[in-house]
């Protein structure tokens, strides 16, 4: 579950991380260094041990050329090495780094593909289908059923019809939820690809479908209230009525009869 690391630590491995990735498989990289955030899950005192502000950071960075040299790219080798030389205020925060780079790696082999836009949207749609379907949601979330059984499931279903970035980023949200639902994993994981290219990510809900002119009009609109980019998640909801809503960050614009009538409660409550 990615917290709220620490900016100074998280600044310095990501600087390696820059340095490094430029070379690199990034599919492989994503992989790998989500393979060391799951292996650091696992083996607590491994992950106490090279997290551990007291011990000398030249004496974690052996530690882990030991451990994983000749086993990951060497991209990856440098990548978790400045990641134990960090100091980090929890253990978990070491985990919760090495699998944010390997998003931010995922994300960048998606931009390089020019696949970005729709693996936003894959994220978005898979996260709705999940809502929509108990039965599915059920059996990703089921303790008894194994993760090679999971991660099977996920590419039956998806392994055809969506980018590989975005089979890789729910298998691994699936496979190790690392104590967050899957909705919430697809919320942070949908950020980090939409920093990739600094672009806000918007909720829309509307009652039908915008056309393509309509979605133009509206990020045209946002762009230039927020001053960024913004990619919109367009969500169809038979429930609203009348306009639509659109929900940025903690941001609320609600264009709706219900949100209006709401705020008009709210004001004569007031």
């Amino acid at each position: 579950m990615m917290r709220g690391l620490s900016r100074a630590s998280l600044a310095e491995v990501e600087e390696r991380f820059n340095a490094v990735a430029g070379s690199a498989d990034l599919g492989t990289l994503a992989d790998e260094l989500f393979s060391v955030a799951d292996l650091f899950d696992r083996e607590h005192g491994l992950r106490r041990n090279l997290s551990d502000p007291a011990r000398p950071a030249a004496q974690k960075a052996q530690a882990v050329r030991v451990l994983l040299e000749g086993k990951v790219s060497n991209a990856a080798l440098e990548t978790v090495t400045a990641a134990v030389s960090a100091k980090w205020a929890r253990s978990g925060d070491l985990s919760d780094a090495l699998e944010r780079l390997g998003v931010i790696a995922a994300a960048a082999e998606a931009e390089a593909q020019g696949k970005l836009d729709e693996v936003e949207d894959e994220l978005f749609r898979f996260g709705r289908i999940v809502a929509s379907n108990l039965e599915l949601h059920r059996t990703l979330a089921a303790q008894g059923v194994s993760a090679q059984g999971k991660g099977e499931l996920l590419t039956s279903l998806l392994g055809s019809k969506v980018a590989p970035t975005s089979l890789r980023l729910i298998t691994q949200l699936v496979v190790h939820p690392r104590g967050r639902s899957l909705d919430r994993g697809l919320e942070e994981f949908g950020r980090l690809v939409a920093a990739q290219r600094q672009r806000l990510v918007a909720v829309v809900r509307s009652a039908i479908e915008l056309s393509e002119e309509q979605k133009q009009r509206l990020a045209t609109w946002l762009r230039t209230s927020y001053g960024h980019d913004v990619h919109l998640n367009v969500e169809v909801d038979p429930r609203v009525i009348g306009g639509f809503s659109v929900h940025i960050g903690d941001d609320l614009i609600d264009t709706t009869i219900a949100g209006r009538i709401e705020e008009v409660r709210r004001r004569l409550a007031g």
